[in-house]
């Protein structure tokens, strides 16, 4: 079922197609207006003279001869004189097309048909123009005569407009010399419209009056039979182009190529709106079975896409249709048919192509359609309706003053599909967001569990640092602290060790302690900070033990590096120096040092003690256990000692350090 919404556009649709067909009629020949706006004559006095096709050439050429000229036309090719030749004839006078009219070239007999008119302006006020305007003529070249004192003398010609005069408007006005000379007298004028004997033909009501009220009548039946049709042209011409560059990008879908060729379809259909016909029979013969033949192409192109674009495919009934529409643009060949009339013969297979596909495609629409198809069905069904106008129109069955609606069908069914683009744009722009919101969706599922997840790693990695550092401390506690109590009481249980040497043994134990303690001190990567702390611990040990303490600290710039592990190897390094110094070297002054060298910090520590030789030093244990701890700060250590002279140990840090594998090898140098 169509909703609400698409059900009032499909009527609005119908109503508009509908309305344009009443508004034209209505713009073109109104019942009733008002005096000012000119006479419109339902009646006229009609005479019909038969005429060979030498009178009917020698009539053309005596108006082409009296363009512009003064003068009247020869008796000969006048109006009949008497008055027996005359009889009323109610307006619209028409006779319908015959199917076996048999074909345009052999025909030799024709009639002119005389329409006479009289016109009286309202209170004998003659206006300045005077202008006669019909909404259709068909038939051959249509002229206009008015009565002088001469005789007859044409004031309009429809020569050189004749092959597009069954579309457009008759137009003529009159020169004023005309009215200035009538006075009280009215005008008479006669329309004179040859036919081919017993052939279609078609004459509708006229309006006479002043030339500034009938042309906003003229003016609005031109817009609409003429404007329109060329502007809808120009419109698929420019959607027909845009289809085709989508196509270009999206091979995959054939409808939007189908559209394009219907639109060139209904371009060649519409040529008599936008070129000038061919001068010749035969040209004109293959270019009206050109224009009419394509119609069928433009239906099948049409029902196809409109199936394609609903993705709901039917390869019988397209290569049937497609076969018929071939063999039927083939037998309506004017080469071909003889014994109908191919025009009648091509809208009869037009309407039966309009009619069966119409059919087809609103059976799929009901049947498992979208809403879009079905839409697309009623608007392919009030086309069919206003083309079976047209063909009413065409074959003299009635409606003989509408215009052709055929124009404004297409706008429907265009406006169908656009309605139909424009769903299923709106559709894939819903599935986007859609898909968009599931995806949004499911990276916030996945974004909270990532969170989750990065909380427990941390949490793990916050575990595995504390079990890392617990079992750092515990082991530096064993090999320092721990090793140093242990052999301490065995040596008080042997009775090896005095009492001063247990309190010193001590004493080193709590000064390791508050060095293990100390280096897990945050120190924010400032390697000065790290050395007063040590100065803290440990200056009044030294000044008890008769040690000078000498402190030369300049500002260094932060390691980024220096963490409790690394402070721990710095303080112990600077430890076992100083205890060096204080033990062994019998120094009276120590010197610490720190100096900013760019890219590397240094730290000395210099003493005036005994010294030693590098030489046997090196084969012991101590300084290699230094250096091992240089090499795990990515730095290094050097040792400047003599005998008699002194010691000086310099370590090195980096201030950005590399990693492991890249840290360079260390030396020990004298």
């Amino acid at each position: 079922m169509l909703s609400l919404p698409r059900l009032c556009l499909l009527l609005l649709l119908v109503l508009f197609s509908f309305l344009a067909g009443a508004q034209a009629q209505r713009l073109g020949l109104p019942e009733e207006t008002a005096r000012n706006a000119g006479e419109r004559a339902t009646s006229a006095q009609l005479a019909v003279s038969d005429w060979s096709r030498d009178d009917l050439r020698r009539w053309w050429a005596e108006l082409r001869a009296m363009d512009g000229s003064q003068g009247a036309l020869p008796q000969a090719l006048q109006p009949p004189v008497e008055p027996a030749a005359w009889s009323p004839v109610r307006l619209p006078d028409f006779r319908q097309r015959s199917a076996s009219g048999g074909r345009l070239a052999d025909e030799s007999r024709f009639q002119m048909r005389w329409y006479r008119f009289s016109y009286m302006p309202p209170e004998g006020r003659w206006p300045t123009s005077v202008a006669l305007y019909m909404p259709r003529v068909v038939g051959m070249a249509a002229a206009v005569l008015v009565r002088t004192e001469e005789g007859w003398r044409p004031v309009f010609d429809n020569q050189s407009g004749a092959r597009e005069q069954w579309v457009r408007p008759l137009w003529a006005v009159f020169p004023g010399a005309f009215t200035e000379k009538q006075g009280a007298r009215a005008i008479e004028v006669i329309v004179a419209v040859p036919v081919l004997e017993g052939s279609f033909f078609s004459v509708s009501t006229a309006w006479l009056g002043a030339r500034e009220d009938l042309e906003p009548l003229h003016d609005a039946r031109w817009a609409l039979q003429i404007g329109v049709p060329q502007a809808t042209g120009m419109l698929l011409v420019v959607l027909g182009l845009f289809a085709f560059t989508l196509w270009l990008q999206r091979r995959e879908e054939p409808a939007y190529l189908l559209f394009a060729l219907a639109a060139v379809a209904w371009l060649v259909r519409n040529l008599h709106y936008h070129v000038d016909l061919p001068s010749t029979r035969l040209g004109l013969e293959w270019f009206w079975w050109l224009t009419h033949a394509s119609m069928s192409w433009v239906m099948l192109l049409t029902f196809v896409f409109a199936l394609r674009f609903a993705r709901r495919g039917a390869p019988r009934f397209e290569r049937l249709m497609a076969g018929f529409v071939l063999l039927s643009s083939a037998l309506t060949m004017p080469v071909v048919v003889d014994f109908l009339d191919p025009l009648v013969l091509q809208h009869m297979v037009n309407a039966l192509v309009g009619t069966v596909g119409t059919a087809f495609v609103a059976l799929v629409a009901l049947r498992d359609g979208s809403r879009e198809l079905r839409l697309i069905a009623a608007a392919l069904a009030v086309g069919l309706l206003l083309g079976i106008h047209d063909l009413g129109l065409l074959a003299g069955w009635g409606w003989s003053e509408h215009i052709y609606l055929m124009p404004f069908a297409t706008l429907v069914i265009v406006g169908s599909f656009l309605y139909a683009v424009q769903q299923r744009f709106l559709g894939a722009l819903r599935q986007v967001e859609h898909a968009n919101d599931q995806l949004a969706q499911r990276l916030a599922e996945q974004g909270a569990q990532l969170q989750t997840q990065h909380e427990r790693l941390s949490e793990a990695e916050r575990q595995q640092a504390l079990l890392l550092e617990r079992q750092r401390l515990m082991q530096d506690m064993h090999d320092g602290l721990g090793s140093s109590l242990l052999s301490a009481m065995v040596a008080v249980e042997q009775g090896s060790m005095q009492q001063e040497q247990v309190v010193e043994v001590l004493r080193e134990c709590v000064d390791d302690l508050r060095l293990v303690i100390d280096s897990l001190e945050p120190v924010g990567h400032d390697l000065v900070s790290l050395l007063a702390t040590m100065r803290y611990r440990l200056g009044k040990r030294l000044q008890a033990g008769g040690l000078m303490l000498e402190w030369d600290v300049q500002d260094l710039p932060p390691l980024e590096w220096l963490e409790p592990p690394d402070a721990l190897h710095v303080l112990r390094l600077l430890q076992e120096a100083l205890n060096n110094a204080l033990k062994h070297a019998r120094a009276s002054r120590v010197r610490i040092v720190t100096r900013d060298l760019g890219s590397k910090v240094e730290i000395r520590v210099e003493d005036d003690g005994l010294g030693f030789d590098l030489e046997t030093v090196q084969k012991g244990r101590g300084l290699r256990s230094q250096q091992k701890r240089a090499q795990r700060l990515g730095g290094s250590l050097h040792v400047d000692s003599r005998p008699g002279h002194g010691t000086q140990l310099s370590l090195r840090l980096p201030v950005r350090r590399r990693p492991p594998a890249e840290a360079p090898r260390q030396q020990v140098s004298g």
